[in-house]
């Protein structure tokens, strides 16, 4: 029986998907090794399949990967947060900003915060905080800033997930946020949402770096 031509591109679509869960709900350990006989044994494909799924993730930057080694589950450190989370607010103010300035306020932002203020308790709510913040600087015209927030987009899951592994930040608290955004950009007030953007981001980022200091030696 011949193969289904759609195979080649759904099973490694299927694994990444699978190995971004399994890496953001720190089911897989950062620094931990990911082989492409684990990836091909776990997942029950074949390892040019692994393969491909790594490389991916690798390139999406939730993997590094020295020559000759296997890959690893990146390990954000202080100064990497530092500069990740500073990166991503100038990202994500500009996008705001650009939004308030015609008092657009995408649809796909709005629907995710509703999805996340209707979060069950004892559910994760990284993907859902995620799809807000990529929302919002997808939703602008511009068509350079959503390509640098993707360049970035597998550390920042990362870094949002380790907030919220480490209880750093409540559900409301990331909801009320994320609704005064969405707020000032339909005021049309630019200054504010710019403010309010970079705040929310940077608030982010002082509390996993003062929870990596209180946990790692300096």
């Amino acid at each position: 029986m011949p193969a289904d031509p759609t195979d080649a591109a759904v099973r490694p679509d299927a694994v990444v998907a699978a190995l971004r869960d399994a890496i953001l709900r720190r089911e897989l350990a950062p620094a931990g090794a990911v082989t492409e006989a684990y990836v091909a044994t776990t997942y029950a494909v074949a390892r040019p399949t692994a393969r491909i799924a790594i490389d991916r993730l690798v390139a999406d930057g939730l993997l590094t990967r020295e020559p000759h080694h296997a890959a690893r589950v990146r390990r954000l450190g202080r100064d990497d947060i530092d500069d990740l989370f500073t990166t991503r607010a100038a990202i994500e103010a500009a996008a705001v900003e650009l939004l308030a300035a015609t008092s657009t306020s995408p649809s796909e932002a709005r629907d995710a915060n509703r999805a996340l203020a209707d979060l069950p308790a004892d559910e994760s709510y990284a993907a859902r905080d995620i799809a807000f913040h990529r929302a919002l600087v997808r939703g602008t015209t511009s068509t350079r800033l959503p390509r640098l927030h993707d360049l970035l987009m597998g550390e920042i899951e990362l870094g949002i997930a380790q907030v919220e592994a480490h209880g750093l930040r409540s559900v409301a608290e990331v909801t009320a946020d994320h609704q005064l955004i969405l707020d000032a950009i339909g005021a049309g007030d630019v200054e504010s949402a710019g403010r309010l953007a970079r705040a929310h981001v940077l608030a982010s980022r002082d509390r996993l770096v003062a929870h990596y200091d209180a946990t790692h030696e300096r």
